[in-house]
């Protein structure tokens, strides 16, 4: 049975390999992240920013950063209360106020040539039935949108680019601000196990088979 472990002892490195090269060739996305508030906390938002209508009163944040899905998004930063934001910004009879965070991200995050502006918040005051995209027309000129209508760029931010798709070796560390990742995640096992069986289980058929014919 040597060359039935050495072919499995083979398979296993082959495929260890090819899990480190996928891993290393695509870290993530450099896009804008949306963001309810609730309570104190931030929650990753499941509409987009087109189709959210928050209530009057709602907090809602956008963070600019390099992140492969929801689960290892990065969070706004700063102030999220919507007193404080909304607080020179008063209540009007026909109207809605929604409490805007928008934090640039990082210089690590930026696109090559880019400084991230200082993260603010503004105070959006729009029709009842106004969407999230609304009020950050009105509160964040200028946006931009790809074909697609992914939200590209706010106030400007960044110039070019939309969601390309960043290499690992181009994802450098970032202070604090993720989202808790989800429990569990890839997992080599199963591949291995399943490799490895059909392995064994492919050369002892041949073993057997010559057995019969010696």
């Amino acid at each position: 049975m040597t060359s039935v472990r050495r072919a499995a002892a083979l398979l296993v490195a082959s495929l260890l390999v090819l899990a480190a090269a996928a891993e290393a060739q695509a870290a993530g996305y450099r896009y804008w992240s949306f963001w309810d508030r609730s309570g104190d906390r931030w929650t990753y938002a499941t509409q987009g920013p087109a189709s959210e209508r928050p209530d009057d009163g709602s907090v809602q944040g956008f963070r600019f950063a390099v992140s492969a899905d929801s689960s290892d998004a990065y969070r706004p930063r700063g102030t999220a209360d919507f007193g404080s934001i909304c607080a020179k910004t008063p209540a009007k009879a026909g109207t809605k106020r929604v409490a805007l965070v928008l934090d640039f991200g990082t210089e690590a995050d930026a696109p090559s040539g880019e400084t991230p502006p200082p993260a603010r918040s503004v105070c959006a005051r729009v029709a009842p039935d106004a969407s999230t995209a609304e009020a950050l027309a009105e509160a964040a000129k200028p946006l931009r949108y790809d074909s697609n209508a992914l939200l590209c760029a706010i106030a400007g931010y960044p110039a070019r680019g939309c969601g390309e798709q960043v290499a690992a070796d181009d994802k450098a560390e970032k202070p604090s601000g993720k989202a808790a990742p989800k429990e569990g995640g890839p997992s080599l096992g199963l591949p291995l196990g399943i490799g490895v069986v059909a392995v064994l289980g492919g050369a002892a058929f041949w073993q057997a088979r010559r057995r019969r014919n010696a």
